[in-house]
């Protein structure tokens, strides 16, 4: 990690809240324990996902924040998207069917499509619906070396989908990863898992492998709400495993080439048991499913001087899903016959990606690049042919970072972008940062982003059909051809040092204003269906329906008072506001932001080995968008106890975390019901 200085003075001059606050904070921490300055402040963040440029967080364009590995460790979540609570402004839900909801600001849905998520450069968003596989994603948490979430529009960056914000996964290198460790974690709603991890190799050529296997239920499988022919047992266990390796070749003092693989195999099931077996629509529950995912990803990198360094990468991935079913509905209400759906569904990537970073001045320095990028579906129900869907994506960009004075830093960049169904597109991003005493940045910005429409927004066509190959239900018909969504977000940003507290902050207010959004209009339904699959007037689709406004503030801190003592702290507070030509979005827009959010993860060194963290959460009232429910405010505590000793020239951690300690509260569904949980783990190396 780069090593920056940060300055500041003593107290004087300090607001009053703030001395409020770090008194009453210091008095919490344990006599004895010293505050060393330096030991702290030599290492401030320093991200690469705002800019591509290697940057301290209060130099970079955009709101950033980092959840590194002590914060991985003492959260004690074993889901990654869990880890995006930390992240202000977030909200996080485990859907069902194994998939995950995100939103930043509102306007989430089964699918976050409006999120760029890398992992070590490598898009994994899905083409078909947009949304990321987090469930068969070939890496563990203990893979992870720390996450760089930029928060809000980043695509003069990193292009089409880094539209609200940017997740961006870093792993350990093989140089971080070198000897042995298991890891083994089991506890209730049947969670139980292994992950073993090897490195090895010499001074040029490193090498990390890791294996793992996880089962879990997200969900309760009783639950007390009972819906129409529903006996409240809803099924989401999941078995999946994979195998990961990533190689650091040294080849010359300049240059070095990356090599990664993975793949990854899940055998879900998801669904609900019936009582009702006489309603066809209820009928296609449950579902087995299975899954799998690889790819593989090559880079090489060379730095030519002290003033030029570029890499070339390339990567290409697939996204194999299978539900097929077959259903008797000879016994409905209305005879139907046999019903054949193949859920068939493949996705692949293939990428080439230059970047060349130069330094012209001492002041001034940029990154520009290219980017090739083709993706295909195939998916015979969800577009109503056995046809191989192609996408073709070209893709050049600029950054500039220009030290104009002391005190004044200045961003500029662009991306243009051509893709498949939209055209061309550019999105600029222009900042400013004013550093008002050492330690104290404030920070303005403005900038457009684009999101292009997935595979099934533009061309889906969902068809219900009998064995016989005739159609028995049209769910989704194909838009009459999408414009990209469109973001314009303003910023103004303070980030503050208070040196002698060890406190970092960063608050920030944004107003972000989204035109062509693009809604999934629902159909008609027939009043007289006869409780059979519905005869439709109208049949779903997707159109860019009116504008959208999300405005308001966040803020989070980072407080390290002793070796021992670590809180990081967030909130947000979020207004919405819409005007569509659908009544129902008008209604759901607005409330899918909580209005205030927050969260606390405080980590303490007890001493002789021993930690204590405690992970706190309150979200106000959200609505899920499609096809989510609204859900009540809540709030969750995690509590997690370990400590570490040395055993036979082994380390060894044993850990217990207990979820959701207080009231059960429901994620994404109404009947998604997270009760308090107990797991525990195990962790050796050598």
């Amino acid at each position: 990690m780069v090593k920056r200085a940060a300055g500041g003075g003593p107290l004087a001059g300090v607001p009053l809240p703030e001395l409020l606050l770090g008194a009453a904070l210091a008095w919490a921490v344990p006599c004895g324990a010293a505050v060393s300055e330096v030991d702290f402040f030599d290492d401030l963040p320093v991200v690469l996902s705002a800019s591509r440029l290697s940057q301290p967080v209060n130099e970079a364009p955009a709101a950033v924040t980092v959840i590194d590995r002590d914060m991985i460790r003492a959260s004690g979540f074993r889901d990654i998207p869990d880890l995006l609570r930390l992240v202000p402004g977030f909200s996080v839900a485990y859907t069902r069917d194994n998939t995950w909801a995100l939103g930043y600001h509102g306007m989430g849905d089964a699918y976050s499509r409006r999120m760029q998520v890398l992992v070590d450069g490598r898009s994994i968003y899905s083409p078909h619906f947009g949304e990321v596989f987090w469930s068969d994603l070939p890496l563990a948490i203990d893979d992870i070396e720390r996450i760089e979430v930029v928060r809000g529009p980043n695509a003069a960056v990193h292009g089409a989908n880094a539209f609200a914000a940017v997740i961006n996964i870093i792993t350990r290198t093989a140089a971080q990863a070198q000897g042995s460790r298991m890891s083994l974690h089991a506890g209730e709603q049947s969670m139980r898992g292994l992950v073993a991890q090897h490195g090895g190799g010499d001074a040029d050529l490193r090498y990390r492998l890791t294996v793992s296997a996880r089962e879990h239920d997200r969900f309760e499988r009783t639950v007390n709400f009972k819906a129409a022919a529903d006996n409240g047992q809803y099924f989401e266990g999941g078995k999946t495993c994979f195998v990961n390796g990533r190689m650091d070749w040294q080849l010359t003092p300049g240059s070095e080439l990356m090599a990664q693989f993975g793949v990854s195999r899940g055998d879900w099931q998801a669904g609900r048991a019936l009582i009702d077996q006489t309603d066809a629509r209820r009928l296609l529950e449950p579902t087995a499913q299975d899954a799998g995912t690889v790819y593989l990803q090559l880079a090489y990198s060379r730095v030519e001087s002290t003033q030029r360094e570029w890499q070339i990468q390339a990567y290409h991935s697939n996204n194999r899903f299978d539900a097929d079913l077959r259903r008797d509905l000879s016994g409905t209400t209305t005879p139907l016959g046999v019903l054949w759906l193949d859920q068939y569904l493949m996705q692949t990537r293939s990428n080439l990606e230059l970047q060349v970073t130069e330094q012209w001045k001492p002041g001034l320095r940029g990154v520009w690049g290219g980017e090739l990028r083709q993706e295909t579906v195939s998916g015979p129900h969800y577009y109503d042919s056995a046809r191989t869907w192609r996408s073709d994506m070209a893709r050049v960009f600029g950054n500039l970072e220009w030290h104009a004075h002391e005190r004044v830093l200045l961003h500029g960049g662009a991306m243009l972008e051509h893709h498949h169904f939209t055209g061309f597109d550019v999105s600029p991003r222009l900042a400013a940062s004013f550093t008002l005493a050492p330690g104290h940045v404030v920070r303005a910005g403005v900038s457009r982003a684009y999101r292009s429409p997935t595979f099934f927004e533009e061309l889906g066509n969902q068809v219900y059909r009998l064995e016989s190959g005739a159609p028995l239900d049209i769910v989704t018909v194909p838009s009459t051809g999408l414009e990209p969504e469109r973001i314009v977000s303003r910023e103004l940003a303070y980030l503050g040092t208070w040196r002698s507290a060890r406190l970092e902050y960063d608050l920030r207010l944004f107003d972000d204003r989204i035109d062509h959004f693009i809604g999934y209009l629902r159909g008609l339904f027939d009043s007289a269906d006869d409780g059979v699959l519905p005869a439709r007037q109208r049949e779903n689709q997707y159109s860019n329906i009116g504008e959208a406004t999300s405005r308001g503030g966040e803020i989070q801190l980072r407080w390290r008072p002793t070796g021992r003592f670590d809180i990081s702290a967030h909130y947000a507070r979020v207004f919405l506001d819409t005007e569509t030509s659908e009544a129902v979005f008008n209604q759901d827009i607005p409330k899918s932001a909580p209005r205030d959010s927050g969260g606390v993860l405080i980590c303490y060194r007890l001493g002789d080995g021993w930690d204590a963290s405690v992970f706190a959460q309150h979200s106000a009232p959200i609505k899920w968008l499609t096809p989510g429910d609204d859900t009540d405010a809540f709030t969750r505590v995690d509590l997690r106890l370990a400590r570490r000793w040395a055993w036979q020239g082994r380390d060894v951690e044993a850990a217990l975390v207990a979820q959701n300690i207080g009231s059960d509260y429901a994620e994404f569904r109404d009947t998604n019901v997270f009760r308090h949980r107990v797991y525990g783990s195990l962790n050796l190396a050598w």
